[in-house]
């Protein structure tokens, strides 16, 4: 009796283990609700929008115990449409959204090669924003992400493929993070090539980080295109009352600021600055035990000649039905001047017009 107690007690630690040397995790996020659109050159449009808040998707992430506090890792997301049950899916890619796999060590840092978001998107995502880049406030409306060449067909700043990044562990609150995405482009191991790197610093309520990101627009067959280059700086600070947050880019080159939209509001051809800079200020202040106001304001500022700036007010409130439950509503509002052509899009869409509403509700599992 006590020696099938011990081999009993044996197998179950054994397989205690197992289970903790190998983890698979399906989760995901389901987000849809209603978009007003105002201003555009086709006229007014109100739909049904999935993933105004946050991207709607499912997906697959997992770890290993490899032992010596080193891990194998690995994510598979995909991108989903709840309006209509579409891949959320223009370009074949079943895992559009990341797709992953490396090494994670607690000492040495993370080292992952696949489609991964850039260094400059975090920072703008998880530092300068208010939004955190979801409903019609989103900063991505002004900064440059998002965005593809014509020409080259670079997508500047949101994630790279072919991605080779490192991240390092926190010291004393110090982190960094780099990204090398090869073109791999026939004959020429430059082209469509982007690098990116961040720093961040994290001390109690204080988050500030830095980003850099260039990508060379020259494809296999033309060579003579200018590299673009985008730099940010952004801090947040919890004063409990209000977290208030401030943000900085400038972005130089080609491609280094693509309207989204260019024909939103004329059919004529829009050629896109070369020479910008990004200034945002904003807040998030709480509203009860459940809600939370968010505001920001962002100022394009175009240094070419024609001087194309853009004005963007962005007001919102989310309310928290549960911890995986939500509801929010936003406004947007672009100023445009000098015949800019910028848009108020959300989270996963890039707009029509210079003014948008949302109303949704959001579920994380």
């Amino acid at each position: 009796m006590k020696k099938s107690l011990i081999s009993i007690a044996i197998l179950g630690a054994l397989s205690n283990v197992a289970m903790a040397q190998s983890n698979v995790t399906m989760y995901g996020i389901v987000d849809a609700g209603i978009t007003a659109e105002r201003g555009g050159i086709n006229g007014n449009v109100t739909k049904a929008t999935s993933g105004a808040a946050s991207a709607s998707r499912i997906g697959f992430k997992g770890t290993e115990d490899l032992g010596s506090g080193l891990s194998a890792i690995f994510k598979l997301e995909a991108g989903v449409k709840v309006d209509d049950g579409a891949l959320d899916n223009t370009t074949n890619r079943l895992f559009n959204r990341e797709a992953y796999v490396g090494l994670s060590s607690k000492t040495a840092g993370t080292l992952t090669i696949g489609r991964q978001y850039t260094p400059y998107y975090e920072v703008l995502r998880d530092v300068a924003d208010p939004f955190a880049l979801g409903t019609a406030g989103t900063a991505k409306n002004l900064f440059p992400v998002s965005s593809t060449s014509a020409v080259a067909n670079v997508t500047t700043g949101t994630r790279n493929d072919n991605a080779v990044v490192y991240k390092t562990p926190v010291y004393a609150g110090f982190s960094g993070a780099v990204s090398y995405s090869l073109g791999e482009q026939a004959g020429d191991s430059s082209a469509q090539r982007q690098i990116g790197a961040s720093g961040w610093y994290t001390n109690g309520d204080l988050n500030v980080g830095i980003a850099y990101n260039t990508h060379n627009n020259d494809t296999a067959t033309i060579k003579s295109n200018r590299n673009g280059h985008n730099s940010l700086v952004a801090v947040n600070y919890d004063f409990k009352v209000l977290k208030a947050y401030a943000a900085f880019g400038n972005n130089k080159g080609q491609n280094s600021s693509v309207v989204a939209v260019p024909n939103a509001y004329s059919a004529l051809p829009y050629d896109n600055s070369e020479n910008t800079t990004n200034a945002l200020i904003g807040l998030t202040a709480p509203v009860g035990p459940a809600g939370t106001v968010m505001a920001s304001y962002t100022h394009k500022n175009d240094k070419d000649p024609l001087n194309r700036d853009a004005d963007q007010y962005a007001i919102g409130y989310s309310y928290a039905l549960s911890k995986r439950t939500s509801t929010y509503v936003a406004f947007a509002k672009i100023k445009n001047k000098n015949g800019a052509a910028y848009t108020v899009g959300n989270n996963t869409e890039a707009g029509t017009g210079d003014k948008a509403f949302n109303l949704g509700v959001k579920h994380s599992f």
